[in-house]
């Protein structure tokens, strides 16, 4: 496990967070289609929060692609860097998630979050942010649609509809389970939406959600325990 310090020169006010994002925002790539699904690595991302004790556990996961067994996983531990302002989640989740990623000892392939990219009210959620400060492909999949809206997809597996906000198309609900409620995809970084929807087919062979998540998500969990005991504990996808 890795311990992260609170980064020097990080945006100390919303104000500079929303100017980091201003120039962020104009290097994401979204004219590559992103690694072939099913092929090579692919790495979930995920973190917890102890609120009370002011600490943030942050997971990466590394799975074959083909697989889906796990290749490498990797932690990191440090103090939150930024107060929570819907929107800037990412600031406070993105120097201990570099961490746990910087301790991979193998490079992370396409990197899924349990958030967003462009289906943020800035078009620069976490997945975004990740992939132009790594340079890596990078895609979100959310839980909930945020405050986007969508028109139910058809019941079988694989269907589709637009996650909008007013006109404009920012991701896609997605049916990872017959009949169950979808989850809601959007580019972060160098890959193509069509892309980023076949990846999340291949991360779900069994449950709603990307084996990907699952795996981050019990992984900083566990991260956290360790790190402050049996106390209160939040996962929670990053914006």
């Amino acid at each position: 496990m890795t311990t992260v310090r609170i980064p020097a020169g990080r945006p100390a006010t919303e104000e500079e967070a929303r100017a980091v994002q201003d120039e962020l925002r104009a290097r994401v790539v979204l004219d590559e289609p992103g690694p072939p699904p099913g092929t090579g690595r692919v790495t979930g991302v995920d973190v917890a929060y102890d609120d009370e004790r002011d600490v943030v556990a942050a997971a990466a996961v590394v799975l074959d692609a083909a697989s889906l067994d796990v290749v490498a996983e990797a932690t990191a531990v440090g103090r939150v860097s930024f107060p929570y302002v819907p929107g800037l989640l990412a600031f406070r989740e993105i120097p201990t998630v570099l961490a746990a990623l910087d301790a991979l000892p193998h490079d992370p392939g396409l990197v899924v979050c349990d958030g967003y990219g462009l289906a943020h009210p800035r078009r620069f959620g976490l997945a975004s942010h990740l992939g132009v400060l790594t340079g890596l492909p990078t895609i979100g999949v959310a839980k909930n649609p945020f405050a986007f809206t969508y028109d139910d997809p058809d019941t079988p597996r694989g269907s589709t509809s637009p996650l909008r906000s007013g006109t404009e198309v920012v991701g896609r609900a997605l049916r990872t389970r017959d009949a169950v409620k979808p989850v809601f995809v959007s580019v972060g970084h160098r890959v193509s939406l069509d892309n980023a929807c076949a990846h999340t087919l291949a991360l779900t062979p069994a449950y709603r959600l990307p084996e990907t998540t699952r795996r981050a998500d019990a992984l900083c969990r566990r991260a956290l325990r360790a790190a402050v005991g049996a106390g209160p504990e939040r996962a929670v996808g990053g914006t």
